[in-house]
C-alpha cells in the first residue's frame, strides 16, 4: 500500500511515470563530450580525470538520473551519455564543474560597475596599513583592487572570465547573481573537498517542532570542521558584510550567509528563504562541486538505442515465460495457496525504475529468488499440519521458523548484490541494483503481503477444514483425517501416530517396572479382565 501510494503520488506530481523507464542501451538518449579548461600546454593526469568522473557521475545520480554512462576519452576528456534529454537543471549540474572554495567577504557593491563619476577619488583609495593578519583583514584590499572591484559589471565580467579559478592565497573579486551583489573576498578559508556532506531539511525550532522553513545542511570532515569552527569563531565579532563567508564555485557566489554562531561541530546550517527546489539544488552544488579540474561542454550530440526492440522484446517474452511457469508450478503444487504466490510475486513486479537489458536480466533472475521465499514458507506450514496441529497453529509456527531461513536467504542476496554494485561498472550495476533491490521488495511482501494474507485465510473454512482446491488437502499433505465425534476431525499422519503410540507403550513399561507388588496388584485389581489376563502373560514371561 505504502509503495502504490508513493507511485500514485510521483505520478500526480509528473515526478515519475506509470510504467518503468528505459535505460541508454534500450532507449536512445543524449551524449555530451566535456573538455578539460586549462591554461595553454598544461598538462591533466589521470588522476584528476578519474576523481573529474566519480564527482561527475554523482552529480548526475544525485540529479535523479539513473543507468547513465561516464567514461573518459583520449586520456583527457570526459564523455557524459545519459537515456532521453537532459533538463537544463541537470546540465548546468554537470557543466558547473570548477573546484569549491569557502571565502570570508570583505565588502559588498552593487551587481553592475559604479559610473566612472561616481567612482572614489585616488586620493580616498583604501590603503593597506600593514601585512594582513588573517583571511578578513582588511588590509587584504589595496587601492588597485578597488579600483577593479567599483568599474566591475558582473553581467560582462563572468562571461568573460569563463570561469577560471582565482588564486586561493589572493583576494579575489566575486558576483552572487541571485542576489546581485558582487564582493571583495578574502583567501581561500576551505576548500570544497572537505565537505563529507550536504543536504536539504526542514529547519527546527528550539523546542523540536519542525518549522516550514528550509535549510541546508553542511558536514565537514575532521580538517574541515577545525577550520570551520576557527573561522565561525573570527567572524561571529565582525559587523557588516565582514561577518559573512562566501560559498563559490566555478568563481561565483553561490551562497553568502551571515554567521550567527561559533560551529564548533562542523555541521553547519544555511538558511535564508529557501524553497525546498532551491535549498536541494543547494545541497547538490556542495556535495559534489569539489573538481580537480572544470569543463567545458565540448560537443552535444543526440545518440540512438544500442539495443534495438528485438532485444527488449526477447528479454520480456523470458521473463513472462518465467513468470507463467512460476505460476503454473504455484497452482500445481499449491493450488488455491498457489494465488497467494501470484499476487505476492505482481506486487513485488511493480517496479518503477529506469531498466536497462542488465536489469532485465536480474528481474528474470529475481522471479526465482522472490518465489523461494514462499516455498519456503508455504512448506514450513504443511510441516507442521504433518505434525498434526490445526491450519491457524501451524501458520504461525511455521512463520516463526521459516523468517530465519527467509531473512537469512535475502541477506545473502544483498551482500551479492552490494558487493557487486561497488566492484563493477557499467551496465552490470544495473544487474546487481536490481537484484538488491527485489530482495528488499521481497522481504517487504513477505512481511506485509504474504504472511498476513495467509493468516487470514487460515480462519476460512475453506482453507482451515483442508478443501481440496485448496492447497491443505490432508491427502496431498500424506495426513488421514480421524473422526472426533459431533462432525470434527483431527489431521493425523500415520507415522506420527505410530511413533507417538511406540513412545507411550514404551513408558508405560518403564513404569510398570518401577511399582512395587501393592502397586502391581491393585493397578491390575482396577484394569478389565482381559486386560488382567494380558498383564498376567507379561509377568510371566
Amino acid at each position: 500500500m505504502i509503495a502504490t501510494g508513493v507511485l500514485v503520488a510521483g505520478a500526480a506530481n509528473g515526478k515519475t511515470g506509470w510504467g518503468p523507464k528505459l535505460a541508454l542501451d534500450l532507449e536512445g538518449g543524449t551524449e555530451m563530450i566535456l573538455a578539460p579548461r586549462v591554461q595553454g600546454d598544461e598538462a591533466i593526469n589521470q588522476e584528476q580525470l578519474d576523481q573529474a568522473v566519480e564527482i561527475i557521475r554523482q552529480r548526475v545520480d544525485g540529479s535523479g538520473v539513473t543507468e547513465s554512462e561516464i567514461t573518459t576519452q583520449s586520456g583527457r576528456n570526459v564523455v557524459v551519455s545519459m537515456p532521453g534529454t537532459p533538463d537544463q537543471t541537470t546540465r548546468d549540474l554537470i557543466q558547473a564543474s570548477a573546484n569549491m572554495e569557502f571565502r570570508p567577504v570583505l565588502i559588498t557593491g552593487s551587481y553592475a560597475a559604479t559610473p566612472e563619476e561616481d567612482r572614489t577619488p585616488k586620493e580616498d583609495l583604501p590603503k593597506p596599513e600593514g601585512k594582513p593578519e588573517n583571511p578578513s583583514d582588511t588590509n587584504w584590499i589595496t587601492a588597485e583592487l578597488f579600483q577593479e572591484f567599483e568599474g566591475y559589471d558582473c553581467e560582462t565580467e563572468l562571461k568573460d572570465r569563463g570561469g577560471d579559478a582565482a588564486d586561493p592565497a589572493k583576494p579575489m573579486i566575486s558576483c552572487d547573481t541571485d542576489m546581485g551583489v558582487k564582493y571583495i573576498l578574502g583567501p581561500q578559508e576551505i576548500s570544497g573537498d572537505k565537505i563529507k556532506d550536504a543536504y536539504a531539511q526542514l529547519a527546527r525550532g528550539v523546542n523540536g517542532s519542525v518549522t516550514g522553513e528550509w535549510v541546508v545542511v553542511i558536514e565537514f570532515d575532521a580538517e574541515g570542521t577545525k577550520i570551520f569552527a576557527d573561522t565561525t569563531q573570527r567572524l561571529i565579532a565582525l559587523q557588516g558584510s565582514q561577518n559573512q563567508f562566501s560559498i563559490v564555485l566555478d568563481g561565483e557566489t553561490i551562497s553568502a550567509p551571515t554567521t550567527n554562531a561559533v560551529i564548533s561541530d562542523g555541521r553547519p546550517q544555511i538558511s535564508g528563504g529557501f524553497t525546498q527546489e532551491t535549498s536541494q539544488a543547494l545541497a547538490e552544488q556542495l556535495k559534489y562541486g569539489a573538481l580537480p579540474i572544470s569543463f567545458d561542454i565540448q560537443s552535444e550530440r543526440q545518440v540512438s538505442a544500442t539495443l534495438g526492440a528485438d532485444q527488449l522484446t526477447a528479454g520480456l517474452i523470458a521473463g513472462v515465460i518465467g513468470l507463467v511457469l512460476v505460476f503454473i508450478y504455484s497452482l500445481f503444487q499449491y493450488r488455491a495457496l498457489g494465488l497467494v504466490t501470484i499476487a505476492s510475486l505482481l506486487v513485488a513486479g511493480v517496479l518503477n525504475y529506469r531498466l536497462s537489458l542488465a536489469g532485465v536480466a536480474g528481474l528474470i533472475v529475481a522471479i526465482g529468488l522472490i518465489a523461494d521465499s514462499f516455498i519456503v514458507y508455504f512448506e514450513r506450514v504443511r510441516d507442521e499440519l504433518r505434525e498434526g496441529r490445526p491450519l491457524a497453529s501451524a501458520v504461525d509456527i511455521g512463520w516463526k521458523r521459516a523468517k530465519r531461513t527467509i531473512l537469512a536467504s535475502k541477506a545473502v542476496n544483498v551482500l551479492a548484490a552490494v558487493v557487486l554494485y561497488i566492484v563493477a561498472v557499467g551496465n552490470v550495476r544495473g544487474f546487481a541494483f536490481t537484484l538488491g533491490l527485489t530482495a528488499i521488495v521481497d522481504l517487504v511482501v513477505v512481511y506485509g503481503l504474504t504472511h498476513p494474507t495467509l493468516v487470514l485465510l487460515a480462519r476460512t473454512k475453506f482453507f482451515a477444514n483442508g478443501h481440496p482446491l485448496s492447497g491443505m488437502d490432508p491427502s496431498l499433505l500424506g495426513v488421514k483425517p480421524l473422526y472426533q465425534g459431533a462432525g470434527k476431525v483431527r489431521r493425523f499422519d500415520e507415522n506420527v501416530v505410530a511413533n507417538r503410540g511406540k513412545k507411550n507403550a514404551k513408558a508405560s513399561a518403564e513404569a510398570a517396572k518401577r511399582m512395587t507388588i501393592a502397586e502391581r496388584r491393585r493397578a491390575q485389581a482396577e484394569q478389565p479382565a482381559s486386560t488382567q489376563a494380558k498383564a498376567q502373560e507379561e509377568n510371566n514371561e
